[in-house]
Protein backbone atom coordinates (compact mmCIF):
# COMPACT_ATOMS: atom_id res chain seq x y z
CA UNK A 1 0.00 0.00 0.00
CA UNK A 2 1.07 3.59 -0.58
CA UNK A 3 0.94 6.59 1.74
CA UNK A 4 -2.19 7.67 -0.12
CA UNK A 5 -3.82 4.27 0.48
CA UNK A 6 -3.05 4.46 4.19
CA UNK A 7 -4.42 8.01 4.39
CA UNK A 8 -7.63 6.78 2.74
CA UNK A 9 -7.90 4.27 5.59
CA UNK A 10 -7.49 7.11 8.10
CA UNK A 11 -10.22 9.01 6.23
CA UNK A 12 -12.53 6.00 6.67
CA UNK A 13 -11.99 6.35 10.40
CA UNK A 14 -12.73 10.09 10.19
CA UNK A 15 -16.02 9.28 8.48
CA UNK A 16 -17.00 7.16 11.51
CA UNK A 17 -16.39 10.16 13.77
CA UNK A 18 -18.46 12.37 11.46
CA UNK A 19 -21.43 10.01 11.71
CA UNK A 20 -21.25 10.22 15.52
CA UNK A 21 -21.17 14.02 15.51
CA UNK A 22 -17.49 14.09 16.43
CA UNK A 23 -14.91 16.30 14.72
CA UNK A 24 -13.98 13.97 11.84
CA UNK A 25 -10.36 13.06 12.42
CA UNK A 26 -9.11 9.54 11.86
CA UNK A 27 -5.80 7.82 12.48
CA UNK A 28 -4.14 4.49 11.85
CA UNK A 29 -0.87 2.95 13.01
CA UNK A 30 1.03 0.83 10.50
CA UNK A 31 3.83 -1.60 11.31
CA UNK A 32 5.79 -3.31 8.54
CA UNK A 33 3.00 -2.66 6.04
CA UNK A 34 0.19 -3.93 8.28
CA UNK A 35 -2.44 -1.71 9.89
CA UNK A 36 -2.28 -2.62 13.56
CA UNK A 37 -4.69 -0.05 14.98
CA UNK A 38 -7.43 2.31 13.87
CA UNK A 39 -9.15 5.12 15.72
CA UNK A 40 -11.17 8.28 15.39
CA UNK A 41 -12.07 11.22 17.59
CA UNK A 42 -14.40 10.30 20.45
CA UNK A 43 -14.13 13.31 22.78
CA UNK A 44 -17.84 14.07 22.77
CA UNK A 45 -19.16 10.51 22.92
CA UNK A 46 -16.52 9.46 25.46
CA UNK A 47 -16.78 12.74 27.38
CA UNK A 48 -12.99 12.80 27.63
CA UNK A 49 -10.56 15.42 26.31
CA UNK A 50 -7.90 12.74 25.77
CA UNK A 51 -9.86 10.74 23.19
CA UNK A 52 -8.22 12.16 20.07
CA UNK A 53 -7.79 9.86 17.08
CA UNK A 54 -3.99 9.79 17.48
CA UNK A 55 -3.95 8.99 21.19
CA UNK A 56 -6.54 6.25 20.72
CA UNK A 57 -4.58 4.72 17.81
CA UNK A 58 -1.34 4.86 19.81
CA UNK A 59 -3.03 3.29 22.86
CA UNK A 60 -4.42 0.43 20.78
CA UNK A 61 -1.07 -0.14 19.05
CA UNK A 62 0.73 -0.30 22.39
CA UNK A 63 -1.80 -2.83 23.66
CA UNK A 64 -1.47 -4.96 20.55
CA UNK A 65 2.33 -4.90 20.53
CA UNK A 66 2.73 -5.20 24.30
CA UNK A 67 4.90 -2.15 24.85
CA UNK A 68 5.02 1.63 24.68
CA UNK A 69 7.83 2.02 22.15
CA UNK A 70 6.36 2.06 18.66
CA UNK A 71 9.71 2.48 16.95
CA UNK A 72 8.79 0.20 14.01
CA UNK A 73 5.52 2.01 13.34
CA UNK A 74 4.16 4.84 11.26
CA UNK A 75 1.17 7.02 12.13
CA UNK A 76 -1.27 8.34 9.54
CA UNK A 77 -3.74 11.00 10.66
CA UNK A 78 -6.12 13.19 8.69
CA UNK A 79 -5.24 16.43 10.51
CA UNK A 80 -1.92 17.78 11.72
CA UNK A 81 -1.50 16.60 15.32
CA UNK A 82 -2.17 19.02 18.19
CA UNK A 83 0.40 19.56 20.98
CA UNK A 84 -1.05 16.76 23.15
CA UNK A 85 -0.94 14.26 20.29
CA UNK A 86 2.50 15.42 19.15
CA UNK A 87 3.74 14.75 22.68
CA UNK A 88 2.21 11.26 22.61
CA UNK A 89 3.87 10.58 19.24
CA UNK A 90 7.27 11.69 20.51
CA UNK A 91 6.89 9.70 23.73
CA UNK A 92 5.84 6.57 21.82
CA UNK A 93 8.96 6.97 19.63
CA UNK A 94 6.98 6.74 16.38
CA UNK A 95 9.63 7.46 13.73
CA UNK A 96 7.34 8.55 10.87
CA UNK A 97 4.18 10.62 10.93
CA UNK A 98 2.02 11.40 7.91
CA UNK A 99 -0.88 13.82 8.05
CA UNK A 100 -3.43 15.18 5.63
CA UNK A 101 -4.69 18.69 6.37
CA UNK A 102 -2.54 21.37 7.97
CA UNK A 103 -3.86 23.03 11.13
CA UNK A 104 -2.61 26.61 11.27
CA UNK A 105 -4.31 27.23 14.62
CA UNK A 106 -3.51 24.10 16.65
CA UNK A 107 -0.98 22.15 14.59
CA UNK A 108 2.15 21.06 16.43
CA UNK A 109 4.17 19.73 13.49
CA UNK A 110 5.26 23.12 12.20
CA UNK A 111 2.06 25.05 11.48
CA UNK A 112 1.30 26.51 14.92
CA UNK A 113 4.33 25.20 16.80
CA UNK A 114 6.84 22.46 16.02
CA UNK A 115 7.09 19.94 18.83
CA UNK A 116 8.54 17.33 16.50
CA UNK A 117 11.90 19.10 16.28
CA UNK A 118 12.65 20.01 19.86
CA UNK A 119 16.29 19.81 20.89
CA UNK A 120 17.33 16.90 23.10
CA UNK A 121 14.23 14.95 22.18
CA UNK A 122 13.13 12.16 19.85
CA UNK A 123 12.44 13.68 16.41
CA UNK A 124 9.96 11.91 14.15
CA UNK A 125 10.09 12.44 10.42
CA UNK A 126 6.90 14.30 9.47
CA UNK A 127 5.21 14.55 6.08
CA UNK A 128 2.10 16.68 5.68
CA UNK A 129 -0.35 17.31 2.90
CA UNK A 130 -1.22 13.72 1.95
CA UNK A 131 -4.74 13.86 0.47
CA UNK A 132 -4.86 17.36 1.92
CA UNK A 133 -7.95 18.44 -0.03
CA UNK A 134 -10.01 15.41 1.04
CA UNK A 135 -8.83 15.63 4.65
CA UNK A 136 -9.60 19.33 4.80
CA UNK A 137 -12.98 18.94 3.08
CA UNK A 138 -14.43 16.47 5.59
CA UNK A 139 -13.60 18.83 8.47
CA UNK A 140 -14.97 21.89 6.66
CA UNK A 141 -18.15 20.01 5.72
CA UNK A 142 -18.61 18.91 9.33
CA UNK A 143 -18.32 22.42 10.76
CA UNK A 144 -20.54 23.88 8.02
CA UNK A 145 -23.19 21.30 8.91
CA UNK A 146 -22.86 22.09 12.63
CA UNK A 147 -23.22 25.84 11.96
CA UNK A 148 -26.30 25.20 9.81
CA UNK A 149 -27.89 23.12 12.57
CA UNK A 150 -27.20 25.82 15.15
CA UNK A 151 -28.62 28.58 12.95
CA UNK A 152 -31.88 26.64 12.51
CA UNK A 153 -32.38 26.32 16.27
Amino acid sequence: MTNTDYMREALREAQKAYKLGEVPIGAIVVRKGEIISRAYNRRETGKNALLHAETEAIYKACEKLGGWRLWECELYVTLEPCPMCAGAIVNARIPKVYFGAYDDKNGACGSGVDLMNMENNFRPEVTGGILEDECSKIIKDFFREMRNKLSKN
